[in-house]
């Protein structure tokens, strides 16, 4: 079982996915910003940030930046509704998958898993 960060602006899809992850072992804490994903991760250590790369505030993408200067650890996957930005990410981001909504929730579990079992370089 893994923690797992979730930030999503979009409420259904939040819950959703949340179920999802849950369903799957993991233990998973659900906020709706930027601003609140960094607040959480100043809480509490975390083995896997999932975000929406186009956030109100600040975006995904940042998250994972100022997150990763909190724990060097967390690893992460972004989630995207916005081919372009799906593609401008790949590039900036280089090996941190990204997955275009709309996506099966098996990919997403799937993503999961495969990212948690890597081993930290």
């Amino acid at each position: 079982m893994a923690r797992i960060l979730l930030a999503e602006d979009d409420q259904s899809m939040r819950e959703f996915l949340t179920r999802a992850l849950e369903r799957s072992g993991h233990e998973v804490t659900a906020v709706a910003d930027g601003l609140s994903a960094l607040d959480a991760v100043s809480e509490r250590a975390y083995d896997l940030l999932i975000a929406d790369i186009v956030m109100p505030g600040i975006d995904g993408i940042e998250v994972s930046r100022q997150a990763s200067k909190v724990n060097a650890d967390l690893k992460v996957l972004f989630i995207t509704g916005f081919a372009a930005v799906a593609m401008s990410a790949r590039e900036e981001m280089g090996d941190t998958k990204v997955l275009s909504k709309p996506f099966h929730l098996r990919e997403l579990v799937d993503n999961v898993d495969a990212i948690l079992e890597q081993e930290v370089a």
